[in-house]
């Protein structure tokens, strides 16, 4: 025998086949063989207990974000890092702010050096050095939201598809 339980909005909550299952609980309901296999393969809706009648209702399909997907990944690549001039460099929200900062300063004074702390350990570097950091970031989190925006577009355009959430972003040897 098969059986049903449902909850209080009358959604199915449980399947018990007797022959597998031995404790059915005691306000289970028998089903008829063809609509136990057609809730188990059913694709469109769900069945519901509605005024003691079986009935089908339609599930509400919740399309993907695709734009919080894309977001999701320009962020993700987008903090992958670059490699400069030999050196590993992070690219995470916090190492831009702090490479933007130490590249005002090496603007303001073409002397400036500082310990500059790479992914592989700290490098003494100078203001040319650290403008070439500084854009070599930049560059690569622009070509980052320059993907997003391309993405988005083919969204807007019902051009997407979701392979194309892997392809095109920039290049990164980390």
């Amino acid at each position: 025998m098969k059986y049903a339980t449902f909850d209080g909005n009358g959604e199915l909550s449980g399947r018990y086949d007797s022959r597998i299952n031995h404790a059915i609980p005691p306000d289970a309901i028998e089903l008829p063989e063809a609509l136990w296999l057609a809730t188990i393969r059913e694709a469109d809706g769900v069945w519901c207990l509605i005024d003691g009648v079986i009935e089908k209702r339609p599930l509400t399909v919740v399309p993907p974000d695709y734009g919080k997907i894309v977001a999701a990944e320009r962020f993700k690549r987008e903090a992958v890092g670059v490699v400069v001039s030999g050196m590993q460099i992070e690219t995470t929200r916090d190492s831009q702010a702090l490479i933007a900062s130490t590249g005002l300063s090496a603007v303001l004074d073409p002397e400036y050096r500082c310990n500059f702390k790479t992914v592989t350990g700290f490098v003494e570097i100078g203001a040319a050095q650290i403008i070439e950091i500084a854009k070599a970031v930049r560059a690569h989190v622009q070509a980052c939201f320059d993907r997003e925006l391309a993405l988005l577009r083919a969204i807007e355009a019902g051009e997407y598809r979701d392979e194309m959430l892997t392809e095109g972003w920039p290049d990164s040897a980390l």
